[in-house]
């Protein structure tokens, strides 16, 4: 495994730990759909699907990972999240919400690990 790969299966470790200790419960990891694409995190928010995307950057990377989401990820977070339903039932009453957990690890110290609810 290279260390790319590496530094994002730890933050989404970590992510996952998160969301479980805020009451989601996750549901899959690294799901994929076809050539579409994966989803980092599936969960369950009471009765809301959650599609999470998660992100890690060293310290003094050149972007904040809470700054990942752009529109056009955002349209394929929504498109991978249509078809999560379409393979495993309809959309829940809570309907879908999308994510993003953001993982700093400092040169020194514990990782900072924020969640932003809702961002697509």
């Amino acid at each position: 495994m290279n260390a790319t790969r590496a530094l994002g299966q730890y933050g989404e470790e970590l992510a996952a730990r998160l969301l479980t200790a805020a009451g989601l419960q996750i549901l899959a990891t690294n799901w994929r759909c076809g050539r579409t694409g994966e989803i980092d995190i599936v969960a369950r928010d009471g009765d809301t699907l959650v599609v999470c995307e998660v992100k890690t950057r060293r310290e003094g990377a050149f972007e904040h990972p809470m700054a990942a989401v752009t529109p056009r990820k955002a349209a394929r977070l929504r498109h991978l999240a249509a078809c999560w339903l379409d393979r495993h039932g309809r959309t829940p009453r809570g309907g879908v919400r999308i994510d993003l957990v953001g993982v700093v690890l400092p040169r020194r110290g514990a990782p900072v690990v924020t969640h932003a609810r809702g961002v697509a």
